[in-house]
């Protein structure tokens, strides 16, 4: 069994592979978004382009793409949640997360993805970066004058808040 880069479960040739060769189209949104990352992961990156919605094609750049691809050791990719972009839809949404290390580093982009149908066929239309949310550190504040919480008996201050 060849499985699947896009973590499905199934072997490449019954999941992303036909999709990428063009031998027919992704049933769904989801299934567009898997075999882009798959793409990315074989580098088969002219399905990136004609994966693209028409309107989305003016600012792609293939080199970028390639020396992305190329410098990356795509790892796995987790579908956090879809809406829409069933058969019968003609708009979708995909948030997923590509895990991938570059130069030794993990990396995960985390992103909801536009889709939409043009003549019958998926195409990925646009994505929104998902950033972490601002955590608020709700114990009490330390005040300069307060003795530091380290122990050492100074004033915060004059240790750690030096």
């Amino acid at each position: 069994m060849n499985p699947c880069p896009c973590n499905s479960g199934q072997d490449y040739e019954a999941c992303c592979g036909p999709v990428i060769r063009g031998e027919h189209p992704a049933a769904t949104a989801e299934a567009l978004m898997r075999s882009r990352y798959s793409a990315f992961a074989r580098k088969e990156l002219d399905h990136l382009e004609t994966s693209l919605h028409p309107d989305s094609r003016t600012d792609h750049d293939p080199e970028a793409t390639r020396r992305w691809a190329d410098k990356a050791e795509w790892l796995k990719l987790e579908i956090v949640d879809t809406t829409g972009g069933g058969p019968d839809d003609d708009e979708g949404t995909v948030e997923f997360i590509a895990s991938y290390r570059q130069k030794g580093v993990a990396h995960a982009h985390h992103e909801v993805g536009e889709f939409r149908r043009h003549k019958g066929r998926w195409y990925y239309s646009d994505g929104k970066m998902v950033t972490p949310g601002t955590q608020r550190n709700e114990g009490p504040r330390i005040g300069r004058n307060d003795p530091c919480p380290c122990g050492s008996g100074k004033k915060y201050k004059k240790c750690c808040g030096a």
